[in-house]
């Protein structure tokens, strides 16, 4: 493990030689994370060091570990059953989220971006977009199913990131994405046909001819 005054763990090449004339020289920093009860990941590196006072990275790993929650997906229709040959519409919002972190004893506020949205229907279709769809009939999402059955639809969402850490007002990206899966109740996809019938299939009883 390395030191508690930020030096290198052992093993790691101390080469890097820093010249900060009169200003504070900040060491790289390193860190590894538990593995179940007694094992730890590899050292990473999180930065090279350098002189003043350094800010930390968030890095693509942090920005995962959030906890994003899926944005809303919706059906249209949304009865439980659609028919078969016909437009199952489907969309979500594209809406930021705001967390707060600590990073490296640092508070860190990160703003996440949907980017884009990948569906995949449940009969081997899947769809890319970076529209988060609009409501019928002004639809852009949606699959037809050509076969009858029981049906779910996963959205997968893929988030960009950007952040900054207190006392700083400049904002940095985040290198890396995320992503969040969120996935519908079965569904019924159903065949059905009309016939002209000579009372209502409302009345009590039923007629035979519904």
């Amino acid at each position: 493990m390395g030191g508690e005054d930020g030096s290198c763990p052992p093993g790691i090449d101390e080469a890097l030689a820093i010249d900060c004339e009169a200003e504070q020289v900040v060491l790289p920093t390193w860190r590894r994370n538990p593995v179940g009860p007694a094992a730890w990941t590899a050292w990473e590196q999180v930065d090279l060091g350098g002189c003043g006072e350094m800010l930390p990275v968030l890095t693509a790993e942090d920005f995962r570990r959030l906890p994003l929650a899926p944005p809303v997906l919706r059906m249209q229709p949304d009865r439980g059953w659609v028919l078969v040959n016909k437009e199952t519409i489907v969309l979500t919002e594209r809406a930021e989220q705001t967390l707060h972190t600590t990073l490296l004893g640092y508070d860190v506020e990160v703003v996440a971006t949907p980017e884009r949205f990948h569906y995949t229907f449940g009969d081997g279709t899947d769809l890319w977009t970076r529209s988060a769809g609009h409501p019928y009939p002004d639809h852009d999402t949606f699959r037809v199913y050509e076969q009858t059955g029981t049906y779910q639809v996963t959205l997968t969402t893929e988030w960009s990131g950007r952040y900054r850490v207190a006392g700083d007002d400049t904002w940095h990206p985040v290198t890396g994405t995320a992503q969040t899966s969120t996935t519908t109740p079965p569904f019924e996809v159903v065949e059905r046909s009309s016939r002209l019938v000579a009372d209502l299939c409302t009345d009590v009883p039923r007629p035979e001819d519904c």
